[in-house]
């Protein structure tokens, strides 16, 4: 008994006809992206294969010119100082902004957060995480000055550094509780930092203008390549960057955690 050649397809099961469907916005343009970073990832030099000119002219003479063995940071605050100045800025106006939208306002009261799930038991913070939390916090100040101040020798520098030192605060509420917390944060020495820092920075590049002809030009001596005291203007402005990013990050986390205290008057909106 012959068979047709395609009754055995005929027989073969079916998926529904709703099993294709044509691809959403979002997951065409995801394998989009991700087409053209495969393809922007091959043609990558191979490692140790750099051919950059302006990298290959910095490693032959910033040694000599800036006496900074850590060209990134010569690059960030001497070469392209003028850079680094707009993006410290940036970050200023980040978080004036987000201080500006959390502050409190004239209508608002501060009181207990909202519990979403009442009756349930939050373990307190043991006398481990305590003692540990609490313990490190000298030495992340330590590690953030270190890095700050040798940013001209060793990787690192005022990002970096004042990172490292808005994590201290962290940990002090980690280990504690938040009115620790308040106890320890001169809120008012913050903003000082915070304002110093980003002026510190200009007023370092209005010396140099005013000293060498050139706004941000070094007007110190270099000094010995190597040494703490060398680099000239260059660990002047480090400084002034760790004193800006610590004071915003700590600014940032203290807007935040006070944010979770507010608590609108009677008959006004959610916060």
């Amino acid at each position: 008994m012959s068979r047709s050649p395609t009754s055995w397809w005929a027989r073969w099961p079916r998926r529904p006809s709703s099993w294709w469907r044509w691809p959403r916005p979002a997951e065409g343009a995801a394998a989009g992206l991700g087409a053209l970073l495969v393809w922007g990832l091959a043609g990558l030099p191979d490692f140790g294969d750099y051919d950059g000119v302006y990298g290959l002219t910095l490693n032959r003479v910033a040694v000599g010119e800036r006496h900074a063995t850590d060209l990134v940071t010569a690059v960030n605050f001497d070469y392209r100082a003028f850079d680094t100045l707009g993006e410290e800025f940036i970050l200023f106006a980040a978080v004036l902004g987000v201080a500006l939208l959390l502050r409190e306002a004239r209508d608002e009261e501060v009181g207990p957060p909202d519990d979403d799930a009442p009756g349930r038991k939050v373990p307190e913070t043991s006398a481990a995480v305590r003692v540990t939390t609490l313990a490190l916090v000298g030495p992340i100040v330590l590690l953030s000055i270190y890095i700050t101040a040798h940013g001209q020798l060793t990787p690192g520098g005022g990002f970096q550094g004042g990172v490292i030192a808005a994590t201290a605060l962290l940990l002090v509420f980690l280990g504690g509780e938040y009115t620790t917390l308040t106890r320890v944060r001169p809120m008012a020495l913050v903003e000082v930092a915070k304002a110093a820092g980003a002026a510190g920075f200009v007023l370092i590049g209005l010396a140099g203008l005013i000293a060498a002809g050139s706004f941000l030009e070094n007007f110190l001596p270099l000094g010995t390549t190597g040494e703490l005291l060398s680099a000239g203007t260059i660990p002047l402005l480090s400084v002034a960057v760790g004193l800006e990013v610590t004071g915003g990050l700590v600014m940032l986390l203290s807007e935040f955690l006070d944010q979770t205290l507010l608590v609108r008057r009677q008959g006004e909106g959610p916060p």
